[in-house]
């Protein structure tokens, strides 16, 4: 039960943090540099495939560990840590790999995803402990 609960409510965090970041974020720091990379519309069931899976890696990675230590501390360390080598692996690759990739891109979006994965998984420890 508790990683039921832990699981929905990373999910929950995961997907409104992420949304304001990328209703922010993508005209300021996205578009002028990939847009002509970028598709016209998101791929809506891709998308949804992600929502779905990062938050189960955040779960078994930081909501569960934190669960058995009992600690908000290291939901926090190890939520930041799922979520800086999850983006750190996607944004160096596309820097090694996309002639427009820039390094500010890699470190700002490097960042925010330890701050996403830290948020998700600290939220996804409070509600288990509070309703597990």
């Amino acid at each position: 039960m508790f990683a039921i609960v832990g699981y929905f409510a990373a999910l929950a965090a995961f997907i409104a943090a992420d949304a304001v970041w990328l209703g922010v974020m993508v005209p300021r720091l996205y578009k002028p540099t990939l847009i002509h990379l970028m598709a016209e519309s998101v791929n809506l069931p891709t998308a949804a495939v992600f929502y779905l899976l990062a938050p189960i890696g955040v779960t078994y990675f930081a909501v569960l560990p934190a669960l058995k230590a009992g600690s908000l501390q290291s939901a926090l360390i190890n939520g930041a840590l799922y979520g800086f080598f999850s983006y750190a692996t996607y944004d160096l690759t596309n820097q090694a790999t996309l002639r427009d990739w820039t390094t500010q891109l890699s470190v700002i979006d490097i960042a925010w995803g330890s701050v996403l994965g830290a948020f998700a998984a600290s939220c996804g420890y409070l509600a288990a402990t509070r309703w597990a």
